[in-house]
């Protein structure tokens, strides 16, 4: 079975957000252009790790292209709006690729989806005809930059962390391990 991958390479909106409560959120990666929209699931860490990686892609790419590609016009504005619905999941993301295309002057980002066989990396950016599914995004670096800093606040909305031993606090407290397990901490109060 031939792959199928979603190309974005002008994309109005490229978000994470999530679904659900804190401490049971699901993660989701979302790809808005024209008319299409792909939603992608993954987990936290993912969504986190992405997020530093591009912040360190974007230092690389000033560093030796110049820091004007970073300061272009527009895209002050932060994208506070929640994910597009109805929300339905493309795939289950398992191997992430990040790259920079200098003729497009674009960070690219590749989503691949979970599989049971091991993936040759050479699939990753690439337009083989076998392989997993894949959702791959050309962000502008002022794009590539937003799409950071929305992930990390998405992130860090979670539960607050125990400030002893830094898991996250449950609304009814946690067994410390700092404490060696003898109390229980509650939430901080105000």
């Amino acid at each position: 079975m031939s792959r199928v991958i979603h190309v974005f390479r002008q994309p109005e909106r490229f978000i994470a957000g999530t679904v659900g409560e804190p401490g049971d959120r699901s993660f989701y990666l979302q790809a808005i252009e024209d008319a299409r929209t792909i939603s992608v699931l993954l987990e936290k860490q993912q969504v986190s790790v992405l997020a530093e990686r591009i912040g360190a892609l974007l230092q690389e790419v000033a560093r030796r292209f110049g820091p004007e590609l970073a300061t272009e016009p527009g895209g002050d504005e932060f994208d506070a709006d929640p994910l597009a619905v109805p929300l339905e999941e493309e795939f289950r993301v398992g191997t992430m690729g990040l790259g920079w295309d200098a003729d497009s002057r674009s960070i690219v980002v590749e989503l691949l989806a979970v599989t049971e066989e091991e993936i040759d990396e050479s699939v990753v950016l690439d337009d083989t005809e076998e392989g997993p599914d894949a959702l791959r995004v050309f962000l502008s670096p002022v794009q590539a930059k937003a799409f950071a800093e929305r992930a990390e606040r998405v992130v860090s909305a979670g539960r607050a962390p125990c400030p002893l031993c830094a898991e996250p606090l449950d609304p009814q407290g946690h067994v410390c391990v700092r404490l060696n397990g003898y109390h229980q901490r509650s939430p901080v109060e105000d």
